[in-house]
């Protein structure tokens, strides 16, 4: 077995994905591993979800998410009925530094999702979704 350099642009797995109960705990392994060296190369609000996503060792992406509904049922449903799903299903870029700075100010959870649903701890960096974003190829 051998690396392949241009797995993102071949079929399979593309993360895999750890939920976490509260956003508290979401947001305190952020700064645990933040301190480690480790940063996300992703983070979405995608309206059922607010998710880090991270690069494992081996090149692969790990979802670290809590459930912005706290009710799969109810984040299901929204999934199938929100207008703003059906327009954007990959959600909002946030910036977690900012959503901490939020949460110690007072903000609620129900409060940190919609603000960041909004837009408004947009990251100064660019999205890196880790899969290529360039037209396919043709068959020969």
């Amino acid at each position: 077995m051998s690396d392949d350099p241009d797995k993102l642009a071949h079929a399979g797995i593309h993360h895999s994905a750890f939920e976490y109960a509260t956003i508290d705990d979401l947001l305190d392994t952020y700064m645990r591993l933040k301190g480690q060296g480790i940063e996300p190369h992703a983070c979405l609000d995608h309206g059922m979800t607010t998710s880090f996503y991270y690069v494992d060792p081996d090149g692969n992406s790990v979802e670290l998410q809590v459930d912005n509904f706290g009710d799969w049922d109810q984040s299901s449903e929204w999934m199938r009925t929100s207008p703003q799903f059906a327009a954007d299903p990959i959600g909002t870029p946030v910036d977690p530094e900012q959503m901490i700075a939020a949460r110690k100010a007072g903000a609620s959870f129900a409060e940190l999702h919609q603000r960041a649903y909004a837009s408004e701890f947009k990251p100064s960096a660019p999205l890196d979704l880790r899969f290529p974003l360039t037209e396919p190829r043709s068959p020969v």
